[in-house]
């Protein structure tokens, strides 16, 4: 048996019981069970129709975790959730998962109650639970990766055209410019305000000169490459540390100019000049014209997260 409880803030110690547990998972399963969105909603707080879940063990330690968003008025409420490795088979995910349908539909939630449940690494168990209980699959993120040891194309750049890194303070407004109308269409990139850019700017890996912006001889955006960085092979939980294409953006009024292929070389090259060796992206699996960027570029498939949805 487990108990639950809902907090809408967690505190000092639960954050780190939760990073404990995030950590757990990851080393059994080899993908963490959480998304960037949730960790920083985790460890800063976030929006007012979000919520988190604790299940303990009664009387002893937290032995789970879902969080809860249900400020999609389109979608829906998207929940995510982790079980430790030592306590999964023993009912727990379930009542995470019937906590979260609980809650959904009591709220009034969007779409009449509808829950979507993201399945990091599509890990089988995560995939058996949704199943169990009448979820269906309705998206595909892949995950690709290459070699940054592997030769890069030279960056080819339209003339008058050229590649400077982000400067905090003065080039938000027109990343977001740029970035939420490239983006309209997508769930999580689309329709950012200064307060999730200055949420990122805050985080440690945050780093203005991977954040590469392509500009006019106005210096007016045209397009970005916003690149991360992973690990830092310290710490309880070492490994080497990885590079990521975090987002690519281009002006729809940009496009034809290839600034896409460009920007994604020199994030490359970017990164590789930091001494990484691999390099990881995310990308939806039926976006043909982006996963086919990306293999022309020596990006191969990885691993896949798959959202459920009832």
């Amino acid at each position: 048996m487990v108990d639950l409880v809902w907090r809408d803030r967690l505190n000092e110690a639960e954050i780190g019981e939760v990073g404990e547990l995030v950590a757990a998972a990851t080393d059994a399963d080899g993908t963490a069970p959480l998304s960037e969105h949730v960790l920083l909603h985790v460890r800063r707080g976030g929006d007012t129709q979000a919520a988190h879940l604790l299940a303990r063990a009664t009387g002893g330690p937290l032995v789970g975790f879902a969080h809860l968003d249900l400020t999609d008025p389109v979608a829906g409420g998207a929940g995510e959730l982790v079980v430790h490795p030592a306590h999964r088979r023993t009912g727990t995910g379930t009542a995470l998962v019937e906590a979260l349908l609980e809650r959904t539909a009591a709220a009034g939630a969007p779409r009449g109650g509808r829950l979507r449940l993201w399945a990091h690494g599509e890990h089988a168990g995560a995939v058996a639970l949704a199943e169990k209980l009448g979820f269906s699959r309705v998206r595909v993120l892949w995950q690709m990766r290459r070699s940054l040891l592997a030769p890069l194309d030279p960056v080819e750049l339209p003339e008058g055209v050229q590649i400077r890194p982000f400067v905090v303070g003065a080039d938000e407004a027109a990343f977001l410019a740029v970035n939420n109308a490239a983006f309209d269409w997508h769930p999580e990139q689309g329709g950012w305000d200064v307060a999730q850019v200055k949420l990122r700017e805050s985080e440690p890996w945050f780093d203005p000169a991977g954040f590469l912006l392509a500009v006019d001889a106005e210096d007016r955006l045209l397009g970005f490459h916003w690149t991360k960085v992973h690990g830092s092979g310290d710490g309880d939980h070492p490994h080497e540390p990885i590079g990521e294409v975090y987002v690519v953006g281009v002006d729809p009024a940009a496009r034809g100019m290839r600034l896409g292929r460009a920007l994604t070389l020199a994030g490359l090259r970017h990164l590789r000049e930091l001494g990484l060796r691999q390099v990881m992206l995310y990308v939806e699996s039926d976006n043909d014209a982006a996963v086919g960027l990306y293999r022309d570029l020596g990006f191969t498939h990885w691993d896949t997260d798959v959202s459920f949805a009832r």
